[in-house]
């Protein structure tokens, strides 16, 4: 969580649609990888400008993020990891 979400998507997702594409497949998985990464900053008050503005009016300490964001976040790469191949399939374009 070293940049914002939004510019790591951005820079990330020509590089997913080229890599999808010298293997020959859909593109459409590896950017909704890419959506579900942008999206799961938990793990820190930087991740996400929320985060951020409640990390000093709530008095909440760094640790408080990692201990609640660190779960929440192997969770969702769990679920990235089994649903995205069943929902989007790695298909041969």
């Amino acid at each position: 969580e070293v940049s914002s979400n939004a510019a790591t998507a951005i820079i990330m997702t020509p590089i997913a649609i080229s890599a999808s594409t010298q293997l020959g497949l859909d593109p459409r998985p590896f950017i909704f990888a890419i959506c579900f990464a942008a999206s799961a900053s938990f793990i820190t008050p930087i991740g996400y400008q929320t985060n951020l503005m409640v990390y000093g009016p709530g008095g909440y300490k760094f640790s408080d993020y990692i201990k609640i964001g660190l779960p929440l976040s192997i969770t969702l790469w769990i679920m990235a990891i089994l649903l995205l191949p069943k929902l989007w399939p790695f298909n041969p374009i």
